[in-house]
């Protein structure tokens, strides 16, 4: 990747390596590299998250776009699957989402989005960085060239919110659900969204502040849902990220249900249905082993890929596959959608549940789940430390030398974060006792290095 665009595009720490001054120069070359790619005045979208920076940087990104005579299309806080969708729907040459996922409010990112609602290709994303990284002033446009606003929140979310209500086949009444919006940008849109259905909903963690994203909620902190679950005697919880392109559950008894899980669960109602494609769901190598048996034992084909919705999606695509994600809870069902959306993963999964007449631990309970540890290492921030740790020979042989303990009982996976200065140890084994013991020894391990 290149030094600024990372796996998910920019992201930083506001006001410290993500600045208004490069939020500004981002706008002014994404517009002026699309204005080059299509000879003409481009049209941007741009969606933002609840973080207490996003306006700033919004404000940034348009200034920078009008300056070199794009013209901006702004939806005010939606999640980021929304302005994947409407990219296409509006028919924009590209879209701009402000935010930085499930990471801690202080963060903020840049990511963006192809008039087709993909990832913005690596050789359009390394032009704009050319431009970025230039002593070379970019040229602006004057008079009636300059770029303007262009207005329609309300009637795209709704299309948004329509798209997604349509994709349910099923019934969902008699189910109780309680939803985590994660205080992101799921609350502008899941209250509407699920009152759509005859199902009782009610909603945690959906009044944003700018500082309250992700704070102890949302799908990277699942315990106050679980609570809440038990207490209230609800069916299911449902948890977002910031953004809203991930979604993980809790079942009645406040057991988690992963990614895996839900593909597990989606991937053979795909194939009883016989809307499978390719007999095969994909997953990334952070899936657990249970996934791995649980395809053995059911008939299905299970693809692996590297670390990162874009890596699903683009074996997904190159395929034909239509379900995929990660353990994390991106999941992506091609069939509706270019990215990973967790309202409509929660809807696929809940259209499931209320057909099948079971508990949502019981539904769950096809994908087995081996104890597996993760842990993170944080390392400097400079550029290039973490490359140089993942090449050492010292880890590679303290890796190979715990896979020989293991003993083909358990697997050994260290990678580096694609969005944050950590190297990321899991561990998969018999025992949580076990794969905790290989984990602490690897991070020993990298903190050396």
């Amino acid at each position: 990747m290149g030094k600024l665009f990372g796996t998910d595009g920019i992201r930083g720490v506001v006001g410290e390596n993500l600045t208004v001054d490069l939020a500004f120069k981002t706008g002014k070359a994404i517009a002026a590299v699309l204005k080059e790619e299509k000879g003409r005045k481009p049209l941007i979208t741009i969606g933002k998250d609840t973080r207490i920076s996003s306006d700033m940087l919004e404000s940034a990104l348009i200034a920078g776009i009008c300056a070199v005579g794009g013209d901006v299309m702004p939806f005010g806080v939606l999640p980021t699957p929304a302005v994947a969708y409407l990219t296409v729907l509006k028919g924009a040459d590209a879209g701009i989402v402000i935010s930085a996922s499930h990471n801690p409010y202080e963060h903020n990112g840049i990511k963006v989005f192809n008039e087709k609602g993909y990832k913005l290709p690596d050789e359009t994303e390394a032009k704009v960085e050319e431009k970025l990284l230039s002593d070379e002033p970019i040229a602006v446009a004057t008079h009636d060239q300059i770029g303007v606003l262009r207005h329609g929140l309300k009637q795209a979310k709704e299309a948004y919110i329509n798209h997604l209500a349509g994709t349910v086949e099923s019934d969902l009444s008699g189910l109780r659900v309680l939803v985590d919006c994660s205080n992101g940008a799921a609350s502008a849109t899941a209250p509407e969204l699920f009152g759509r259905f005859n199902c009782y909903v009610d909603f945690i963690h959906r009044e944003p502040d700018g500082v309250n994203i992700n704070n102890h909620c949302g799908s990277t902190h699942l315990d106050s849902l679980a609570g809440h679950v038990v207490a209230g005697k609800y069916d299911i919880g449902v948890a977002f990220d910031g953004d809203a392109d991930r979604c993980l559950m809790v079942d009645e008894t406040g057991g988690v249900i992963d990614g895996d899980k839900i593909m597990a669960v989606c991937g053979m109602e795909l194939k009883r249905r016989g809307k499978l494609n390719g007999n095969t769901v994909v997953a990334t190598v952070m899936s657990n082993l249970g996934l791995h048996e649980f395809c053995r034992n059911s008939g299905i084909d299970l693809a692996v890929t590297s670390v990162g919705d874009r890596n699903v999606l683009e074996k997904m695509v190159e395929c034909g596959y239509r379900v995929g994600g990660e353990q994390s809870g991106h999941m992506i069902f091609t069939e509706f959608a270019t990215t990973g959306d967790g309202e409509l993963t929660a809807l696929q999964f809940l259209q499931i549940l209320a057909r099948s007449g079971k508990k949502a631990s019981e539904l769950a309970s096809v994908c087995p789940q081996y104890p597996q540890v993760l842990l993170n290492v944080a390392v400097s921030n400079e550029h290039g430390v973490k490359e140089c740790i993942m090449a050492s020979e010292a880890l590679r042989e303290a890796v190979e030398r715990e896979e020989r303990r293991l003993a083909g009982e358990g697997r050994v996976l260290v990678r580096a974060s694609g969005t944050e200065a950590l190297i990321r140890v899991m561990v998969e084994a018999k025992t949580e006792e076990i794969a905790r013991q290989v984990a602490e020894r690897l991070v020993e391990r990298v903190k050396t290095l």
